[in-house]
């Protein structure tokens, strides 16, 4: 993995060493304090690019188009919410997606295999082990998103999104969010709905191409605002779990990505 990442800043192959158990504490203490960690660079010069032109084509044949009009849950109704209730505003998502089954033979297959690197985000997120998953369309997957199209508010299902950003727009493609805008005790109802009415302060965050983003999204509100201009956002999410063997039923991979694996 050398030659893809930059192991001499982020010695993810040595997890014995003293720079990489002082990498895992900045990590955590960036976690604990914003809610996510950057690691700019994380891959060397030009791997980027070599990915992107080598998907490129593929977005053509083999991706889904994924248009959706949703709500911050992601969820039609919400208990204790009345359905005309502003926290329940609903916006569009659009995002063209390559599957796990479509990059077995790029660098984001590979990274998303190798041992190592989930080794290093459990490690980074105070867990005893992470898994990939045990599915043929999900795991690995690549986005990518055109002039006009956003990822919209929302709120993750998961603890932890991993994502490494293949390709920056020229213009637009922020990244927007409030930390903590809820908690597991509190929903915070109204602060969601002026956020969404445009009345709540947010922090945004431009990376640049090759940065590994590490973000607790759970309950922590986030968009990606409108690409502008010709050059598309293309980025990599990766997806673990705390146990091996997870697998989406057919039903939720028809749902995701508009079919199910054989």
């Amino acid at each position: 993995m050398d030659a893809t990442i930059d192991l001499d800043r982020y010695p993810l192959d040595r997890p014995g060493s003293d720079r990489y158990r002082a990498l895992v504490v900045e990590c955590q203490a960036a976690l604990a304090a914003e809610g996510m960690f950057n690691l700019d660079g994380f891959l060397r010069p030009g791997v980027a690019d070599r990915i992107v032109k080598t998907i490129t084509p593929r977005f053509a044949t083999d991706a889904f188009t994924h248009a959706r009009r949703h709500n911050i849950y992601f969820r039609k109704t919400v208990d204790g919410l009345p359905d005309d209730h502003p926290a329940l505003r609903t916006f569009e998502t659009v995002n063209h997606t390559l599957c796990g089954d479509t990059l077995a033979d790029t660098d984001i297959s590979t990274l998303y295999h190798w041992p190592p690197f989930a080794r290093f985000l459990a490690d980074t997120m105070m867990m005893a082990d992470l898994y990939p998953m045990d599915d043929p369309l999900a795991g690995a997957n690549v986005m990518r998103y055109e002039a006009g199209e956003a990822l919209n508010w929302h709120f993750d299902r998961s603890e932890f999104t991993t994502t490494l950003l293949l390709q920056a727009p020229a213009a637009g493609g922020a990244f927007e969010y409030v930390t903590d805008l809820r908690s597991d005790d509190d929903p915070s109802y109204d602060a969601v709905a002026r956020l969404i009415d445009g009345d709540h302060p947010l922090r945004q965050l431009s990376l640049e191409a090759g940065t590994l983003n590490i973000f607790r999204g759970k309950n922590t509100a986030h968009r990606v605002t409108p690409v502008e201009g010709d050059t598309a956002r293309v980025i990599a999410v990766f997806s673990y779990y705390d146990r091996p063997g997870v697998r989406f039923t057919a039903e939720e991979q028809i749902g995701f990505y508009g079919r199910a694996s054989r």
